[in-house]
C-alpha cells in the first residue's frame, strides 16, 4: 500500500506498484487496468497523482491507451545485445517469432553524401537503396534503409526481400559475409513519415541506429539507417571489468 508519510512521491510509489503487478503476471499483456478515477479512490489519493502515474508508464512502453477505450498492459520490449552482428530476420527467429518486411523501396540511386564517406565511394557512384518496414507478428518494429556497395551490386534489385534475410541472400548467393560492424544508437523524435509508417504516436520517441558492417575480407559493403519504437525495443551492451578500472 501506499505509504503517504513516506518521502518518496506518492506517484512513484503507485507507479511501483502497478508495475510490480506486470512483473509478477498478475496483470498480462492485453489486460485493461483501472482508470485514473478508480485508482484515486482505491488508493486514496488525486485523479492528478493516478495520472502521473500511468503517464511515466505509458511513456515507457509498459503500458498502452486507446482512445475511448482504456489504458492495457503493453507487450514486454524486446530487447538485442549490442555484442553481436544479427539481422533484424535473425533475431526475430532466435525469438521464435515471425518476421516480416514490406519494401518500400528496391532502387539504384546516387549516393548521398553521408553515404559517400561511409562507403569509401566516388561522388558520381550509385548504391542500391532497400527501405523496408520490418514487422514482427505482423506489428511494425522498425524503418529500415540499408545502402548497399559491392561489385554488381545492381543484381539485387531482381531479389523478393519482402520476407527474406539480406545478410543470408548475401552469404549464400553473393559471397559476402558480414563480419563486423560499427554502430552507433541515439534517441529522437520520430518523424511524421517515421509516425505513420510505425504506427506511433505524434512526437513518439525512436532509437535511431546507424550501422557500417564488414564483410570477410574487411571491406565496408553497406550503412544503414534504422529508426526502432522506444516502445517496443531496447538496445542493451553486457560491461566488465576486465581491464583495470581506475575511479
Amino acid at each position: 500500500m501506499l505509504d503517504k508519510k513516506s518521502p518518496i512521491p506518492v506517484y512513484y510509489q503507485l507507479r511501483e506498484i502497478l508495475k510490480e503487478k506486470i512483473v509478477s503476471g498478475e496483470w498480462t499483456p492485453g489486460t485493461m487496468i483501472p482508470s485514473e478515477r478508480e485508482l484515486s479512490e482505491l488508493y486514496k489519493i488525486s485523479r492528478m497523482t493516478a495520472r502521473q502515474a500511468l503517464g511515466e508508464l505509458t511513456r515507457e512502453g509498459v503500458l498502452y491507451r486507446e482512445q475511448g477505450k482504456g489504458t492495457f498492459v503493453a507487450e514486454p520490449k524486446m530487447q538485442q545485445a549490442l555484442t553481436s552482428l544479427t539481422s533484424f530476420s535473425d533475431d526475430m527467429q532466435t525469438r521464435g517469432k515471425r518476421s516480416g518486411g514490406e519494401v518500400l523501396r528496391l532502387e539504384l540511386v546516387p549516393a548521398p553524401v553521408r553515404v559517400l564517406g561511409c562507403l569509401e565511394m566516388a561522388p558520381d557512384q550509385k548504391v542500391v537503396l532497400l527501405e523496408r518496414l520490418r514487422m514482427s507478428e505482423g506489428e511494425p518494429i522498425a524503418l529500415e534503409s540499408n545502402f548497399l556497395n559491392f561489385p554488381n551490386v545492381q543484381e539485387l534489385l531482381s531479389e523478393n526481400f519482402e520476407n527474406s534475410s539480406l545478410y543470408k541472400l548475401l552469404s549464400s548467393k553473393y559471397g559476402i559475409i558480414p563480419t563486423r560492424a560499427q554502430q552507433q544508437v541515439e534517441a529522437d523524435l520520430s518523424s511524421p513519415r517515421e509516425q505513420e509508417l510505425l504506427k506511433i504516436a505524434t512526437g513518439a520517441p525512436i532509437l535511431r541506429n546507424r550501422r557500417l558492417t564488414f564483410d570477410q575480407n574487411g571491406k565496408v559493403f553497406e550503412y544503414t539507417e534504422s529508426a526502432y519504437r522506444a516502445d517496443r525495443y531496447i538496445f542493451y551492451v553486457e560491461l566488465d571489468a576486465s581491464k583495470e578500472v581506475i575511479l
